[in-house]
């Protein structure tokens, strides 16, 4: 993941909000299963929701809940490669508390329910170093998947 970007310049306010913003994603990565809410990880680094979620989106792309989505989708598709878990542990396992919205958000990055993905990608990955398994399994980040049949350019 690309380090913060945004004004030039190096003011010791952007810097302590870059430092901040830091923390909140390393948060989020750690703790992805929590229950977390842009407010409590707002007031965690003494910023407004507001302000968190403007200079997050705008050091990092996106979102503070959608980075936060993303995180728990990626280890969504780990857990459903293994098949030990049905969607809904899953789901629950990964911090979501709704299977719809999880189904949801899963279909839209990775571009087909998690049902189907375990289906076709149980075996995908057997074999593989971790670290290249995580690169080649990552899910679309920054917009929805392409749809199915597409062709790749």
């Amino acid at each position: 993941m690309a380090e913060p970007s945004g004004h030039t310049g190096s003011s010791p306010d952007r810097l302590r909000d870059l430092a901040r913003l830091r923390r909140v994603r390393d948060r989020i990565d750690r703790d992805y299963a929590q229950p977390l809410d842009v407010e409590a990880l707002a007031r965690g680094v003494h910023m407004s929701a507001g302000h968190l979620s403007r200079e997050f989106r705008r050091a990092y792309g996106e979102s503070p809940y959608s980075y936060l989505m993303t995180r728990r989708i990626e280890r969504a598709m780990s857990l459903l490669r293994r098949d030990d878990m049905s969607v809904t542990e899953v789901c629950f396992a990964v911090g979501c508390a709704s299977l719809g919205t999880f189904s949801t958000r899963f279909t839209e990055l990775v571009g087909m329910p998690p049902s189907v993905y375990r289906r076709s990608q149980g075996g995908a990955t057997e074999g593989m170093v971790p670290c290249v398994s995580k690169q080649v399994t990552r899910p679309v980040r920054n917009r929805e998947a392409p749809a199915a049949g597409a062709a790749l350019a």
